[in-house]
């Protein structure tokens, strides 16, 4: 008489066995975030003609801190150097990084084989007659690898992308806030040297008022031009101080470090400005956020082929191996193994995947519209930026060479004829509040320009980034003299 002993469901997933030759090179790129990083900032150190860095250590941190405190403390800094402080050291900008690391991680897990599933049951006492085991693992999964690793890689360039887009919107930003800084602290600065002009304006008006030359309502005009201007001159100098503060914050900044200057007085504008004429064709081919459009409708075709694939069949699971029991009777102790194979599956009677088919169909065509859509505004971006940044450079133009010229001519030809007793006071003092006021609106329309160079560089690439004017600022920087 046979006494069955135990029996045994030993079980070899098939997957384990054809994924021996698993995907070892693309793990050691996703797991490296050097090469993950490297084309981030390889697009955006040919717009910014800066370097990008991704902290990953306290080391980098430490080395990162000194380069930073080298260029900043005690030290007048030009939009390079603003750029490349908050370039290494802006914290936001390197919390965004994170997220191509994430991206790579998604791929080196999709790259990876589902994990098998392991059962082990026992029925009644006696655990050695009745325990089973059983590994099945998810046959679909493995066959379904190629489009979902797809996927993944496509979703981990458009995340480079979009850290390199951040990149360039921060380098844009504090190109900016360094222009708004140094162009407060010009204002602040012509503001000191009209409030000089309008002091002696208002003593002379006083003098003039005690020998009876000047009416009492000539006296209280003047003083109260000087008041103004004594007010406004405390605006421009909050004003200053707030721009430098943005600029600070843009460089992630504190301590010691925030004891840096900027000029006193921003370049001046260049005699003339390049022509684009194909302003439209540069952005289309430049911009990065229309890259990631692009990769977007890339990703949605992909999950699209890949919904459509798996549409009846969304479960498949493979169990194979074999099956050992062994029997021992008075002769002795019989084994036997017989093979098994089985296959599960999901049959699709309620949920033909239709719904699923046309979820990912409508995800489809959206980011076709999103795609077409971004391509026409960039265009429209592109040109009305161009428009701008010629715009402002001929009122900037007009400003320096007509109406300040005339002004100052029209002020010195009144201090002539007053000193010939030709023309009164009231002449006199009208002309310097009127060159006050154009050389104010001059200094206005210089800033606006620069403005519209970075402006420019946001329409071409996507976020910002310096342009070929852009140099004209560097170089004025040593010319600037003093700072604040």
């Amino acid at each position: 008489m046979k006494h069955p002993i135990s029996k045994i469901i030993v079980v070899v997933g098939l997957p384990l066995l054809l994924g021996a030759c698993s995907t070892t090179s693309s793990i050691d790129t996703m797991s490296d975030t050097a090469a993950s990083f490297a084309p981030v900032s390889a697009r955006t150190s040919a717009v910014t003609a800066t370097r990008a860095v991704w902290v990953q250590s306290a080391a980098e941190a430490s080395a990162v801190s000194a380069q930073v405190s080298g260029l900043v403390r005690n030290k007048l800094i030009g939009p390079d150097v603003a750029v490349q402080v908050a370039l290494l050291n802006n914290k936001g900008l390197q919390a965004a990084y994170a997220d191509v690391g994430m991206s790579a991680a998604d791929v080196w897990q999709a790259s990876l084989l589902v994990n098998p599933t392991v059962s082990v049951g026992m029925i009644g006492i006696d655990p050695v007659r009745t325990v089973e085991a059983a590994v099945v693992s998810n046959i679909l999964a493995m066959i379904t690898r190629p489009r979902r690793v797809a996927i993944a890689e496509v979703r981990f360039r458009q995340a480079q992308l979009v850290a390199a887009e951040e990149t360039l919107r921060l380098a844009a930003d504090t190109r900016r806030a360094w222009i708004n800084a140094v162009s407060a602290w010009e204002t602040v600065s012509y503001y000191n040297k009209a409030q000089q002009a309008a002091d002696a304006a208002s003593a002379l008006a006083a003098k003039l008022g005690e020998t009876g030359a000047f009416t009492k309502t000539g006296q209280a005009r003047e003083h109260v031009f000087y008041a103004e201007l004594t007010g406004q001159a405390a605006e421009a100098r909050l004003a200053a101080r707030t721009a430098k503060e943005e600029l600070t914050r843009l460089m992630g900044l504190w301590g010691s470090d925030v004891d840096y200057r900027v000029p006193n007085a921003l370049p001046a504008i260049p005699r003339s400005v390049a022509a684009k004429r194909a302003i439209e064709a540069e952005a289309l081919q430049n911009r990065v956020d229309l890259e990631i459009a692009r990769l977007a409708l890339e990703a949605e075709a992909r999950s699209l082929g890949l919904t459509e694939a798996t549409r009846y069949l969304t479960d498949l699971e493979l169990l194979a191996g074999v099956e050992v029991e062994r029997e021992s009777d008075e002769e002795g102790t019989t084994t036997t193994a017989v093979p098994i194979a089985e296959v599960e599956f999901v049959i699709p009677i309620f949920d033909t995947g239709k719904a699923r088919m046309r979820k990912a169909e409508l995800a489809y065509m959206r980011a076709a519209n999103l795609l077409a859509e971004k391509a026409v505004n960039i265009r429209s971006q592109a040109r009305a930026a161009y428009d701008a940044y010629r715009s402002t450079h001929e009122i900037a133009r007009h400003y320096r060479n007509n109406v300040v010229p005339l002004r100052v001519k029209i002020e010195e030809e009144s201090v002539l004829t007053y000193n010939g007793m030709i023309t009164n006071t009231f002449e006199l003092l009208a002309d310097t509040r009127a060159k006050i006021n154009s050389i104010m609106l001059s200094l206005n329309a210089k800033r606006a320009f620069w403005l519209a160079d970075v402006d420019l560089g946001t329409a071409i690439h996507g976020g910002g980034g310096s342009t070929p004017a852009g140099g004209g600022m560097v170089a004025a920087v040593a010319d600037a003299g003093g700072g604040h």
